[in-house]
């Protein structure tokens, strides 16, 4: 049998992918030159059709260019101020009212009921057998007698005050953010502790902190459901005298705070609680039994919705 031997083939194949693959990229560079000449197109149309309103811009900017021209530069820079201010009094305004605080403070001596109020406001119980606290008992969240109301409620922060008279100080850490004071007294023991509660309500009354920002406070009379409680107008009466005996023996500097240089009152007139610069009122409650809608009025009065 004869072989008949072709001749090897001079066609590389590695050749004939490489020029394939030229090709391939050659077509895909066209297309894409095509696709930027028809954007080319696209922005010279746009920009034919933009020309009018340039024209009309420049006209209507003309006006008021040669305006301001005329008018004379100091005339031009006061109202450039006052523009400035008045949008800065206009932010300053508004971050104010963003950030204004929601915290409430409840302080007193010890055992006049505070953290029995704090849990009535908190969900409406008086839980009995509470001891006395060495931290403060804080917690935010909606009011008790709020639960039910619909709509946006803004949340209170509270914050339960340590009465004990070493731990009273403990009261300066909150001050730069409270909205209000609950200052409670008891009302059944209150004349065999009336020299100390009016002590404690006198230095918070003369703290630079609380005059200056003319923080509101409710004196709340606590126990009020008790027969033999005294009323809230006995104990105003009695406060406002002993704080006129007090104010006399002190300085001007108060013994709570010393770079505070307040004093109450009026000189030379018996001490009323309208004299303080700031809001001062005086309400009955009763933690045990629930009876605390004057106190988140007071809070609500100053913690808005």
């Amino acid at each position: 049998m004869d072989f008949v031997v072709r001749p090897k083939s001079k066609i590389d194949p590695d050749e004939i992918r490489a020029l394939a693959m030229q090709v391939v990229q050659d077509q895909h560079r066209l297309k894409a030159m095509e696709g930027m000449e028809r954007w080319k197109d696209l922005l010279e149309q746009l920009k034919i059709q933009l020309e009018p309103w340039k024209n009309q811009l420049e006209q209507w900017l003309h006006q008021p260019i040669e305006y301001l021209n005329q008018i004379p530069p100091i005339q031009l820079y006061a109202a450039i101020a006052v523009l400035l201010i008045s949008t800065l009094l206009l932010l300053s305004f508004r971050l104010f009212k963003r950030t204004k605080s929601n915290t409430i403070l409840i302080t007193g001596l010890s055992g006049s009921g505070k953290t029995v109020l704090f849990y009535q406001l908190r969900d409406g119980s008086s839980h009995q057998g509470t001891v006395t606290s060495m931290e403060p008992n804080e917690g935010t969240f909606m009011l008790n007698s709020e639960s039910n109301k619909k709509g946006k409620i803004k949340l209170v922060h509270l914050v339960d005050v340590p009465g004990h008279s070493r731990l009273q100080p403990k009261l300066d850490e909150f001050l730069p953010q409270a909205a209000g004071i609950v200052f409670v007294v008891d009302s059944l023991e209150f004349l065999p502790n009336s020299r100390l509660v009016v002590e404690y309500l006198y230095d918070i009354l003369t703290k630079a902190s609380v005059v200056k920002k003319k923080i509101p406070l409710l004196i709340c009379c606590n126990k009020s459901d008790k027969v033999t409680a005294h009323t809230k107008e006995f104990i105003r009466k009695q406060i406002e005298k002993e704080i006129d005996k007090l104010r006399a023996s002190r300085s001007a500097i108060s013994a709570a705070d010393i770079s505070n240089d307040f004093t109450l009152g009026v000189p030379g007139e018996a001490f009323a609680f309208s004299q303080c610069r700031n809001k001062v009122t005086i309400a009955e409650a009763s933690g045990l039994t629930g009876e605390v809608e004057r106190v988140g009025q007071f809070i609500r009065e100053h913690v808005k919705p």
